[in-house]
């Protein structure tokens, strides 16, 4: 599931940066600029559609004639902003547009704190002196939305502070340096915004409703584009499961991201898995809560994956598991229609949620499971 679809499932705190139906704290007014170096040829217009309420960037970036690279044309307010320092800096800022040209890839968006001069720190990207504090991200607008508004989500670890005015491109990303990422500090007291359309050729048609940043809550997926899941994360696991808010893994994944969320879905984590003896962890006791046959539901989705004891004892069940160090289960306790296994063995639900590896034994076929992904509520049950 993208990211922009989950606050359908949790609480997130919204703080609109910008919008353009006359609200006080939120209405700014944005200028369009073109680009100014060498006979720049790329040119642009910027204008607010009272009836509709949205600001419209139009225009056409072309290459700067001595440089033969393209150039940009940007729309840039500046003002004090609402305090966005309660979504930190694990947060988004999400972009609600359409656009007739999906298909340009300069899209970027931009904003500038703690700068003496936001203009410059603008322009500069942190490589002229004094000229940190506006940091920068390309986003990119899905296709077919020519009529239709949609969320355009941008993690604010995309953002640096250090980017080419050349071209636009982060010369230092978050991920290489934190130094260059925003922070709640940053998010505090923002002092500019811009939209881009910068070292790309192309024509350019955006509409923008709103600028909102938004809090990432506990619990929250991986990034789309690590995310093996069509479901979020129930809130609500069994065996008291979600007691688990930090993901111990071995691999980075994303802060806000539960072991569930981590060990589940976070397609990073592939070949990890929860801590070996979970199950046994005094909170959670898993075989003390389980009398009779028991049936195990996909941690996102709720269809049912096993059901065990089958053909054997609940004290047969309890020596698989302990000999091996996660919950164990054998053919005839598999659901076999929302089970699989791919060619590596490793098991997926039919929801995509990664569940564990198939490793027979001598006994025969042994499905070794996360109990964190196998510990949901049924399908029915979960709103």
């Amino acid at each position: 599931m993208a990211r922009h679809l989950m606050c359908r499932f949790f609480t997130c705190r919204n703080v609109p940066l910008a919008t353009f139906d006359g609200s006080k704290n939120t209405t700014f007014e944005f200028k369009e600029l073109n680009d100014p170096v060498m006979g720049g040829k790329s040119t642009g217009t910027w204008h607010v559609d009272a009836a509709k309420l949205v600001g419209i960037f139009d225009g056409e970036v072309v290459d700067v004639p001595s440089l033969k690279a393209p150039g940009f044309i940007k729309a840039a307010a500046d003002g004090a902003f609402m305090d966005a320092s309660a979504v930190g800096a694990s947060g988004q800022l999400v972009l609600l547009v359409k656009s007739s040209t999906p298909e340009y890839q300069g899209f970027r968006v931009s904003f500038a704190s703690g700068s003496m001069a936001p203009s410059y720190a603008c322009s500069g990207g942190g490589s002229l002196p004094l000229s940190r504090g506006c940091f920068k991200a390309k986003f990119q607008v899905p296709a077919n939305t020519s009529s239709d508004f949609v969320e355009v989500t941008i993690p604010l670890t995309d953002f640096s502070d250090k980017w080419s005015p050349a071209t636009g491109e982060q010369t230092t990303t978050c991920a290489e340096d934190q130094n260059v990422c925003p922070s709640a500090k940053t998010l505090s007291k923002i002092q500019r915004l811009e939209v881009w359309a910068e070292g790309a050729l192309g024509k350019v048609h955006l509409e923008v409703k709103s600028i909102v940043a938004r809090s990432v809550p506990l619990g929250s997926a991986p990034p789309a584009e690590y995310n093996g899941c069509s479901h979020p994360v129930q809130k609500h696991l069994r065996f008291n499961i979600s007691s688990r808010k930090e993901p111990t893994v071995p691999v980075p994944v994303s802060a806000a991201e539960t072991l569930a969320d981590a060990v589940c879905c976070d397609t990073r984590t592939k070949v990890y898995a929860e801590p070996q003896f979970l199950y046994e962890a005094p909170d959670i006791a898993l075989f003390k809560q389980l009398s009779g046959v028991t049936t195990f539901y996909d941690s996102t989705c709720g269809v049912p994956l096993f059901k065990a004891p089958v053909n054997r004892s609940l004290a047969d069940f309890k020596a698989d598991t302990d000999e091996h160090g996660w919950p164990s289960f054998r053919k005839e306790e598999v659901f076999e229609e929302h089970v699989t296994v791919d060619k590596d063995g490793f098991v997926y639900s039919s929801c995509g949620t990664h569940l564990g590896s198939y490793l027979p034994d001598a006994s025969g076929p042994r499905y070794c499971m996360d109990l964190s992904c196998i510990a949901g509520n049924p399908a029915e049950l979960v709103v």
